[in-house]
């Protein structure tokens, strides 16, 4: 290939490398001007592989994506081979190119990118993934005075019509029994909280659904969070706050993949959406509130919200969709990101088989987990004078947020197969680097929907 990329552009890639100096770190990139004889090509891309891993892959697909961000050019890569490394690169590069922005002006250029392969099922999948990925992040960089619960149902609305999925949305009266997601959301009544359900399930199986693996995704959709009558501070941690809901966005975003793709098995998201605001109608510290299914909870700090609504959708599932599996992702907690940077989620499970097949469905989507452990002798911290529980965890000193936000969750989860995803650290970008713009990453998407591929 690259005697013939030499001829095509008469070029010496020896002499021009020998110029650069390379040390083919993965990522690293040259670019070479070249004219060939009908002026469709202007330039080449040298770019570094590494080790040749799926993540060196990644790294130098993003390198290639930032280089053309913005730009209405076209760009061919011929660094992937096999379907792994095709699906990976080419959603690096589409995420390198991703940009987000509600300036007014000249309409933002949109490069056009292509995989020399001949796998084209591979190079639709990286398609699908990325488009997937996208919508997440478009739902997560949307601000919040837009960005409203019922903003949010109308978005899963025009997906649900758009690829044939199942959906409702409850609102009101109708929210009756879901006392953690009215405590926090009814701080802000206009619109209010918003619960929504949405169902996948394969083409010609309507019938025999109930047949199929059951996988339920609780996804925690907190649109704006200014800690309620717990106001945060200081206030540069709010500033941040409307990418409270990436839990919601990476699930909705995965159910949206899911009718391109066809798994068999079936699929529901349930988005537990509201805002925590502050206001004459927010929930105070020593409110006793009860969450869906009847327990009692006594509240401490508003602004350990996340939890409320998620407890409310987990019982729910358990109570009324029978999953196989059961799944929770949020934003959830500060201390797993003090425990694991922004590199790894935090997942918890008691099921260690199923926690290593998701450890490595993590390294190989990209998106990495790693498994906590659930830690009984810290179970006391959640007792309450007045109630069954409190749901800040604040007695005893364990210094473990994480941990005990996770074990007030699996009060809720009866014995289903149930895993917890604390991406807190994840799910957000502080820098505009690699695959990320600062923001919202889309964290769970690739891992979601490469894990429900591997068991369908």
């Amino acid at each position: 290939m690259l005697r013939s990329i030499e001829k095509f552009f008469d070029i010496d890639l020896k002499d021009e490398l020998a110029f650069f100096q390379p040390t083919a770190k993965a990522g690293e990139l040259f670019e070479i001007p070249v004219l060939n004889s009908d002026a469709t090509v202007d330039r080449l891309y040298l770019i570094g592989l590494g080790d040749h891993s799926l993540s060196a892959l990644r790294t130098a697909g993003a390198a290639l994506g930032r280089k053309v961000r913005g730009k209405a050019v076209e760009l061919i890569s011929l660094c992937a081979e096999s379907k792994s490394e095709i699906r990976a690169h080419g959603v690096s590069i589409l995420l390198g190119t991703y940009s987000w922005s509600l300036k007014t002006g000249k309409t933002a250029e949109i490069a056009t990118i292509a995989i020399a392969t001949k796998d084209s099922g591979a190079v639709a999948e990286a398609a699908i993934l990325a488009r997937a990925l996208y919508t997440a992040r478009d739902l997560i960089h949307t601000p919040s005075n837009i960005k409203t619960p019922l903003w949010i149902a109308q978005e899963a609305k025009k997906i649900a019509d758009e690829k044939g999925l199942a959906i409702s949305v409850l609102a009101g009266k109708d929210l009756a029994k879901f006392g953690g997601l009215r405590a926090v959301g009814n701080s802000s009544p206009n619109p209010g909280p918003r619960f929504i359900e949405m169902t996948y399930i394969p083409r010609g199986k309507a019938r025999s659904a109930a047949a199929l693996p059951h996988v339920v995704i609780v996804g925690k959709g907190i649109t704006f969070d200014t800690g309620g009558v717990s106001l945060k501070r200081p206030y540069e941690f709010m500033t941040a706050m409307k990418s409270d809901m990436a839990g919601a966005a990476a699930a909705l975003a995965t159910i949206s993949a899911l009718p391109d793709l066809q798994p068999q098995i079936k699929v529901t998201v349930l988005l537990m959406c509201a805002e925590n605001a502050l206001s004459g109608t927010s929930q105070r510290p020593s409110d006793v509130i009860t969450q869906y299914g009847g327990t009692t909870v006594e509240i401490i700090n508003t602004d350990a919200e996340g939890r409320l609504v998620l407890a409310d959708g987990l019982a729910y599932a358990v109570e009324n969709l029978d999953p196989d599996y059961l799944f929770d992702i949020a934003t959830l907690t500060g201390s797993a990101t003090l425990g694991l940077g922004r590199q790894y989620a935090a997942l918890y499970t008691r099921d260690d088989a199923l926690a290593k097949d998701l450890v490595a469905v993590g390294e190989s989507s990209g998106e990495r987990v790693w498994h906590m452990p659930l830690i009984d002798d810290y179970t006391d911290s959640l007792e309450s004078d007045v109630a069954d529980l409190n749901h800040a965890a604040d007695k005893g000193d364990y210094s473990a947020g994480s941990i005990t936000a996770a074990l007030y969750l699996e009060h809720f989860v009866g014995d289903t197969r149930w895993i917890h995803l604390d991406i807190a650290g994840t799910g957000r970008s502080e820098t505009d680097s690699g695959e990320n713009v600062k923001g919202g990453t889309g964290f769970g998407v690739r891992f979601f929907i490469d894990w429900i591929l591997s068991v369908s």
